[in-house]
């Protein structure tokens, strides 16, 4: 693994560093203030006008949402149909951010005194935006207003459905528009439309349905506390943010922090109930738990079964009903990651047998029956352990769906795009693509896209790059450096969890955990840092010792043979572990060199 440090311009992180000196936390601590500065540069904060609100997000810097373009028609029609008691539909997908957003809308409509069903597409049967039938049926039923979220910026067919159907589509969405422009509706929400000046542009699905629920909330209930009211959906909308991987900075960052903070008293019955089979209760959440813990959950529904099943559980006021719920998606959940399992080990042992298809620049991979709800995650999965791009193809008889991932060196949908008559459909975008073709067809992809490849990439491009913020030495590492760092959090796209390097001598023999991870003792390796160097009473931070965990590093460890006093140079992060007998700061190493070896390719 190739090394890269991240430079800044020293200058703008010294008037950083100046200008948020005034905090109390940074006062007397040099390296502190200094390393926190630079850690805020790279995430592309460089002035304390924009520092103070990123380390300290309130309800106070969400924008108006009347700012987005088609908010206020849309308001307006909801406040009509509210009004004259009109049957509404609120139209979602089948993902974290469809069905979360599809519980924001109805329950602030709900709230505010209207009915609103909803209609989550089944993942297989139905595949993903609006469908025209669907819309028929609903004005057939005596709906009069459909509204999508996280879908319909490209449904032109679905929106001329409506129209035909005296039905009013007002489309909440996220996702770009095409060449084409936007379907005719009542009314566009979508901050990426052109003309729209919104200041935040990568809202995720839930967090536009979130700002329409706002600007109603405003409008029909203006004497309820409306901070409340925010923060109450804040802790549905942080999970679809976090989990929807948009940048993690500017709104999306008040409404993340906002919300895991809030989720740490939640009332909601479903809610509690899914943070209970999650075993994270009453606890304080960082993003990664949401990621890991909550959304896979969520998304399981969708992936597995029926993601109605989600609406159900945001819904519900019983608790006994809310944790069946919360527990048949804990199953499905366990199911998906045995079939993702299965497919993964299938994978490994086609690659293993096949030496032509492990030497392939762009990996295509295909097996019969494969659950199409899982077959993304796989690619996922495959391109972390091989480090080249991957699409994997369920096949179904004649037919294939494939799901497809890539690295940064390689444009995955100009890839498709330089086949396109292979596929019957396909889409998505540099990193990430679906499609769909007749079987017979997979070999002539495989070899295509493995030459495509080979003219476009070299094995230097599948080398993984693990970038590092800074150096800190491990003197520097104290509870007040810990605390100072937790203001960066959440952590997520957009604002990645800091990664640091520092030398290391190793004080006493590794222990082996579980036959995969390593547990280590480490001290600094090197002189004091300026800010413990200038004072003699912190001369006993040389003999501090840090307990480091590595993850998935025993084989490489044991290969090392490493023994007490080996110098290591070490890629971190820092992490806090609550165990009652060895609880406190932790070192949770991303990678290691061993200091007597030229740290090759190493930059800065």
């Amino acid at each position: 693994m190739r090394w890269n440090l991240k430079h800044t311009q020293p200058e703008q992180v010294q008037k950083l560093a100046d200008g948020i000196a005034s905090l109390p936390f940074l006062r007397t601590n040099l390296v502190l203030r200094n390393t926190l500065a630079k850690l805020l540069v790279l995430r592309g904060i460089d002035s304390p006008e924009s520092a103070l609100p990123f380390l300290s997000p309130s309800l106070t810097h969400l924008h108006s949402p009347y700012l987005m373009t088609g908010i206020k028609p849309a308001v307006d029609r909801l406040d009509a149909a509210i009004e004259r008691q009109e049957g509404i539909l609120v139209y979602g997908d089948y993902d974290v951010d469809g069905t979360t957003a599809v519980v924001i809308l109805k329950t602030a409509i709900e709230l505010c005194g209207g009915a609103a069903d909803f209609h989550v597409p089944h993942r297989i049967r139905e595949g993903y935006d609006l469908r025209g039938d669907v819309i028929e049926r609903a004005a057939a039923a005596g709906i009069r207003l459909v509204i999508s979220v996280d879908a319909g910026t490209r449904a032109f067919a679905a929106a001329e459905s409506a129209r035909r159907a005296g039905v009013d589509l007002i489309i909440t969405d996220h996702h770009l528009p095409g060449p084409d422009g936007l379907p005719h509706a009542f009314a566009v929400v979508n901050p990426n439309q052109s003309g729209c000046e919104y200041p935040c542009k990568s809202l995720c699905g839930a967090g536009i349905a979130f700002k329409l629920a706002q600007a109603l909330m405003e409008r029909r209930l203006v004497h309820r506390d409306q901070s409340q009211l925010l923060l109450s959906f804040m802790k549905i909308a942080a999970i679809a943010t976090i989990a929807d991987s948009v940048p993690l900075v500017g709104e999306n960052r008040v409404i993340a922090s906002l919300g895991l903070n809030a989720l740490r008293s939640a009332v909601n019955p479903g809610l509690k109930a899914l943070l209970e089979v999650a075993q994270l209760g009453g606890k304080p959440l960082h993003a990664g738990e949401v990621g890991f813990r909550i959304a896979p959950r969520i998304n399981a529904a969708g992936r597995m079964d029926i993601a109605k099943d989600v609406i159900e559980l945001f819904s519900i006021k019983d608790a006994v009903r809310a944790r069946e719920i919360a527990q048949r998606l804990d199953k499905l959940n366990s199911e998906r990651q045995e079939e993702e399992r299965r497919i993964v080990d299938a994978i490994e042992q086609r690659l293993a047998e096949d030496a032509g298809l492990r030497d392939s620049y762009c990996l295509v991979i295909d097996g019969e029956g494969w659950h199409r709800g899982v077959i993304g995650i796989t690619a996922t999965r495959v391109v972390e352990r091989y480090g080249r791009p991957a699409l994997v193809v369920s096949r179904d008889g004649e037919e294939a769906h494939g799901s497809g991932r890539s690295i940064p060196a390689f444009h995955l949908l100009n890839a498709l795009e330089s086949c396109a008559p292979l596929f019957t459909r396909f889409g998505g975008h540099a990193y990430a693509v679906g499609f769909s073709l007749l079987s017979a067809r997979v070999p002539e992809l495989q070899v295509h896209l493995d030459r495509h490849a080979r003219a476009r990439l070299s094995l230097a491009d599948f080398e993984p790059v693990l970038n590092i913020d800074a150096e800190l030495p491990l003197d520097a590492i104290t509870p007040e450096m810990f605390e100072a760092l937790r203001k960066l959090e959440p952590f997520g796209a957009g604002n990645p969890e800091p990664v640091f390097s520092a030398g290391a001598r190793l004080t006493s023999p590794v222990k082996i955990l579980k036959e995969k991870h390593v547990r280590l003792k480490l001290s600094p390796s090197s002189n004091l840092s300026p800010n413990a160097a200038n004072d003699t009473a912190n001369g006993w931070r040389r003999s501090l010792t840090h307990r480091a965990v590595g993850w998935r590093l025993a084989e490489r460890i044991t290969k090392e043979k490493l023994l007490p006093g080996d110098l290591l140079d070490i890629a971190f992060t820092l992490d806090h572990n609550a165990h009652p007998e060895f609880g406190g700061i932790e070192l949770s190493l991303r990678d290691f060199k061993s200091a007597a070896k030229p740290a090759a390719g190493t930059q800065g």
